[in-house]
């Protein structure tokens, strides 16, 4: 294909140092390249393209052609910044059939005074992740109507350790009997997955890793910090899918999507108002722009409370899926081009869907901060706003994969360690 003959790498101008990031979103692509510094990411090139209507459907590659030429355009924008190629990449999976869960086992060991050691541990997380595939390939089975439908893991994590009913956060060397391992898995339908691999072939990019997006988002505010005790609801509102993360005391207790993004508020202002799609974008982007007649700002409007009003009803039933965590965070942090909308700020901030939740007070509404993102700088001055969390943290999934773990890191990270793939 043309795209081989324009991405023929020479060996001496890739730096193994160098890794890209590829945000496959269902309105942009979005590129990002890092060098890996240490502990440190430091982004020195940043590119996007637009998608077209037909590339993207709920999240997933529609037309891998078409999403293979938007990914060249924005891999050349950020290569031209950052003066360089990277041949390792990333890449995200979204949609509604990209199953991420956290399932706890709880193992009866034979031997409970003999001292927990790696391989018991190795033995206890396969029989975790096998637990999970399980469901996860019958959930996808009864959505598509294919129970023999082919999945893949994505992403694994561990969340916590009870031995004998008391949390350790370093199992090994411990007696005990009762043994219970909470781990989030994600899994996605072989059919994206291959879709993925041929972007990356197409693009002749090594592919190291493959996230479930929302998995990203919540690994682009944990950091390295394996004791870390953040708590919060992640939404990723795209074009195309809003992807929900609910993160416990630094562990990601489960992932949601629904089908319902900004290309829904758009499609909605075009059949009211009787538009084409392109010309209703341009109005629900410049809303509150002053030219707009007062007319016509009311009726995009009354369309925008139309989808709004079905958009938090799927918020509410996503984290109501929740049903093993006593209390969800009382904080929610938005990513994603779709929370750039103020008034679906607003109807979060101010409504009342939240009342049958399990919430212990009204949650508060923030958008998440590129300099909040842990251990990512930027260096390109480009990376400017919320819209760029997701690519961020597929960097930080890239890190975790690639980089190599001492003898003096903690249990958790050589746990973690095991569980990547």
């Amino acid at each position: 294909m043309v795209f081989d003959k324009l991405r023929k790498r020479a060996n001496e101008s890739i730096d193994r140092n160098y890794m890209v990031a590829l945000d496959i979103g269902t309105e942009f692509v979005k590129a990002m390249i890092a060098k890996i510094d240490g502990e440190e990411l430091q982004v020195v090139g940043v590119g996007r393209s637009r998608q077209d209507i037909g590339d993207m459907y709920s999240g997933a590659i529609a037309d891998i052609a078409g999403v293979v030429q938007n990914c060249e355009e924005a891999l050349a924008e950020a290569e031209d910044q950052a003066g360089l190629q990277a041949r390792r990449v990333v890449i995200g999976v979204a949609g509604e059939l990209v199953k991420g869960t956290t399932s706890t086992i709880r193992y009866r060991r034979p031997q409970p005074s003999r001292p927990l050691d790696e391989n018991e541990m190795e033995f206890i997380i396969e029989k975790v992740q096998e637990r999970a595939q399980e469901k996860a390939r019958s959930q996808i089975g009864i959505e598509t109507g294919n129970p023999d439908v082919e999945i893949k893991l994505v992403n694994s994590a561990l969340v916590g350790i009870h031995i004998d009913g008391y949390k350790v956060s370093n199992p090994l060397g411990f007696q005990g009997k009762d043994v219970a391992v909470q781990i989030y898995t994600a899994f996605a339908p072989m059919l994206h997955i291959g879709a993925l691999e041929r972007v990356a072939d197409e693009l002749s990019l090594e592919l190291i890793a493959v996230a479930a997006e929302p998995f990203a988002v919540s690994r682009s505010v944990l950091g390295n910090d394996a004791s870390s005790n953040f708590t919060a609801i992640l939404a990723d509102v795209g074009g195309g899918t809003t992807d929900i993360a609910v993160v416990n005391d630094g562990g990601v207790e489960g992932t949601k999507m629904f089908g319902i993004g900004g290309r829904s508020f758009t499609r909605t202002i075009a059949n009211d108002l009787d538009l084409t799609y392109d010309a209703a974008e341009k109005l629900k982007v410049n809303f509150d722009h002053e030219y707009l007649k007062p007319s016509v700002k009311e009726k995009i409007s009354k369309s925008i409370d139309k989808t709004l009003e079905v958009w938090l009803q799927g918020v509410e039933l996503a984290l109501g899926e929740f049903d093993s965590v006593d209390h969800l965070p009382n904080k929610i942090l938005l990513c994603g081009g779709g929370a750039s909308l103020q008034q679906l700020v607003d109807a979060l901030s101010t409504g009342n869907w939240y009342k049958n939740l399990p919430f212990t007070r009204k949650p508060t509404i923030h958008h998440i901060k590129p300099d909040e993102v842990m251990g990512i700088i930027d260096k390109t001055g480009n990376i400017t706003d919320h819209t760029f969390i997701t690519a961020m943290g597929l960097l930080r999934v890239g890190y975790d994969t690639i980089i190599s773990i001492s003898d003096n890191d903690n249990i958790k990270e050589k746990l973690n360690r095991i569980l990547r793939i």
